[in-house]
């Protein structure tokens, strides 16, 4: 861990001089409107960029404003999700919108404990508004950045101490520097997108090199299995993989996410029955699973994704 402020002022000079050379041209970079930094943020979640960043330019382009998506149908907000992917993001970026509009005037609370009040923001999404809407030095964690700060400040995933959520947060706020969150929370969220990866860290290119825990318990294993402490570039050992997610194929979410899009190619504000719906969701769909569908459209229309009247599903308005 780092003890001292020279090395972690080192370690901050590596990083940002890192990100200048090497930063990525994203659109959400380029903006400061919280409604856009918003949308950014929310699509991003579980999402790739390269598959982002249509669909966000494309999704401003269709409801360029807070109050355009707060005054849309909410069909028309799920078609624009289109794949995306996690479809009730699109109704709670829709809530959320609304919120703002009613309840705040139609302005983005600017510190993090008022964003998370806001229907479907957690602690991230709060910090991330706070940071790249309004430029405040605070700390938060997605996969990338809890990833760099665990490496960085504690070692590797699977090795000992363990480490809480509370507590790598504490360390990512020890690491902010005054007057630069915006650019750090950028630049370390870089880092882990494109250096320390999940599965393959490149740490022969990492400016936190020198300084991180988790390269020298690599190194130092590498040394002791080969001998050659000069000779050998260290190789990541990682016995624990990051949290994998459950297979898709066959899940609830993955029949959630056919019924969502089989009701997508309806015309706008038309219906369908059930019984219509359940060979577009299941192959070989049969009578016996006409429960079954019941049951997964009724968990769609209390998220918000659908609405259900007796037999009749579509759509929400």
């Amino acid at each position: 861990m780092l003890t001292t402020p020279d090395t972690l002022a080192e370690a901050r000079q590596r990083l940002l001089a890192w990100f200048e050379a090497n930063a990525r041209d994203l659109p959400w970079r380029r903006t400061r409107d919280p409604y856009a930094i918003l949308v950014s943020e929310v699509m991003l979640q579980q999402t790739q960029v390269d598959r982002v960043i249509p669909k966000y330019l494309a999704f401003l382009a269709a409801f360029p404003t807070l109050e355009s998506l707060a005054a849309a149908p909410t069909a028309e907000v799920i078609r624009m999700w289109a794949g995306l992917g996690y479809n009730r993001r699109a109704v709670n970026l829709q809530r959320t919108a609304r919120a703002v509009l009613n309840d705040h005037g139609g302005t983005f609370p600017h510190e993090v404990a008022a964003l998370r009040e806001l229907p479907g923001i957690g602690p991230y999404t709060a910090g991330a508004v706070a940071c790249f809407a309004f430029e405040q030095d605070v700390a938060f964690l997605d996969t990338n950045i809890r990833r760099v700060v665990r490496r960085w400040l504690v070692g590797p995933e699977d090795q000992e101490p363990t480490t809480s959520e509370r507590q790598l947060v504490a360390l990512a706020e020890s690491a902010v520097p005054a007057g630069q969150g915006w650019l750090w929370n950028q630049a370390i969220m870089e880092l882990g997108a494109l250096i320390c990866t999940a599965t393959a860290p490149s740490c022969w290119r990492c400016p936190l090199r020198e300084h991180c825990q988790a390269y020298a318990a690599w190194r130092s294993a590498d040394e002791q299995i080969f001998n050659l402490p000069e000779q050998r570039p260290a190789r990541p050992m990682r016995r624990v993989a990051e949290r994998r997610e459950a297979p898709y194929a066959g899940s609830s979410r993955f029949y959630r996410g056919r019924v969502v899009d089989a009701l997508r190619n309806l015309n706008p504000g038309s219906h369908t029955t059930l019984a219509a719906l359940g060979p577009l969701v299941k192959d070989e769909f049969s009578p016996a699973d006409a429960a079954w569908l019941a049951e997964l459209v009724v968990g769609l229309a209390r998220d918000g994704l659908v609405e259900l009247d007796g037999e009749q599903v579509r759509l929400p308005h």
